[in-house]
């Protein structure tokens, strides 16, 4: 067969064998694309994107999963992004800078609001919106969580995803959800369960003030809310560790992005049986993406209560996937000793409280936790004695 033949053959092949048409569009875009366990957003490298008419970069993580990924966007002072518009959804949190976004409706209204740092927004879906720096002296950069790899992939089109016509005008909301206002929603998940507080509106104007429910399910002292955004499949929480505490650790499905927003501290990561701990920082503009099935804990070390949002697919209201539904019932808060993906105090590893107690020391917090502990014993053990791992059944699997 003829060289160039044989090498126009293998192209084609390529073309229609193992095809990820978010990828393809990831490359054709010619932004930088970041790739780690996850990273501090304000640091990554960016680039001219001509589709926004600004800059931005990817910020792919290992855990993303098939549903969901992340990019940035950085407007430079009083600049202003091209209107768009995508079949895909996103949410937005302000990482540094303040501005306006001007989002217009179906029916040609326009709805103008205007954020700073650490806030929160979304757009109706496939709605035509624009983002304005409202500095002529700071850029303004965003994160923008969003469904998009489930979208370009299922449809395999550009110009559906980006140009399609076709409107969502029951995604809107209420007219007061660009002004901060919402609709707080209570619901009963069950006997033993925690109940869920929602909070239904399309932004939320500072993350670090937005008023948390208590949830000690999670850990004594922990607080949550959980968002319905226009009416979206994805989903966003803010929790809130107070000082001196940390969370239980738990589980889930892939795609979840967390952001650090407020606070000092870390967060541990490992699958069942791991000797060793992934570390994340913890402080404003960290952001990670736990993988499939991998515990994950966060810890606030500092003397002011520690905030974060996650992001993740399958919301409240629409769950999408099975393990999502059995978050939203209340599995994520639920011991595994009873079925559930949560590992409670007593169940977990000693060097996971011990390392907490030597990094609360550097930062003069003294531990609320000693009705839990015996924290001057765990404090005693030597190395081979704290070793240990996690107790969970073995009939645990990822269907629960």
């Amino acid at each position: 067969m003829d060289t160039n033949l044989k090498q126009k053959n293998e192209q084609n092949i390529s073309k229609r064998f193992l095809v990820d048409p978010y990828e393809n569009w990831v490359k054709q875009e010619k932004i930088p694309v970041h790739l780690d366990f996850g990273h501090n957003l304000l640091e990554l490298e960016i680039g001219p994107w001509d589709r926004w008419e600004t800059y931005g970069c990817f910020a792919h993580t290992h855990g993303r999963g098939d549903f969901m990924a992340n990019y940035l966007l950085e407007i430079k002072p009083g600049k202003k992004s091209a209107p768009i518009r995508h079949i895909y959804e996103a949410f937005f949190y302000v990482l540094k800078g303040s501005g306006s976004a001007t989002v217009e409706y179906p029916n040609g209204d326009k709805r103008v609001f205007e954020f700073g740092e650490k806030a929160l927004f979304t757009v109706p879906l496939n709605c035509s919106y624009r983002i304005f720096n409202g500095s002529g002296r700071e850029p303004l950069r965003l994160s923008c969580t969003n469904d998009a790899p489930l979208v370009l992939n299922l449809f395999h089109n550009e110009k559906f995803v980006f140009e399609n016509e076709f409107d969502f005008p029951e995604r809107l909301g209420a007219d007061g959800h660009y002004e901060g206002e919402g609709e707080h929603l209570r619901v009963n998940r069950g006997d033993n369960v925690a109940e869920a507080n929602l909070w239904e509106t399309n932004f939320v104007n500072d993350l670090t003030n937005f008023k948390l429910y208590a949830m000690d399910a999670r850990g004594k002292g922990s607080l949550n809310v959980s968002f319905i955004l226009a009416d979206s499949t994805m989903h966003a929480h803010s929790s809130e560790i107070p000082s001196g505490r940390y969370k239980k650790a738990h589980r889930h499905a892939a795609g979840t992005h967390v952001h650090a927003v407020s606070g000092v501290g870390y967060t541990l990561l490992w699958y069942e049986g791991d000797e060793e701990f992934v570390e994340i920082p913890w402080q404003h503009g960290f952001m990670y993406t736990p993988p499939f099935w991998m515990f994950h804990q966060h810890f606030n070390t500092g003397s002011e209560p520690a905030r974060y949002l996650a992001c993740s697919m399958g919301s409240r209201r629409y769950p999408f996937i099975a393990l999502r539904r059995k978050s939203a019932e209340g599995k994520g808060a639920t011991s595994i000793q009873e079925g559930g993906r949560q590992v409670e105090y007593e169940d977990q590893d000693n060097r996971i409280h011990r390392k907490w107690l030597e990094a609360i020391k550097s930062y003069g917090v003294k531990s609320k936790m000693g009705d839990i502990f015996n924290e001057e014993n765990i404090m005693s053990l030597s190395e081979s004695d704290l070793m240990g791992k996690i107790k969970t059944p073995d009939s645990i699997g990822p269907a629960v």
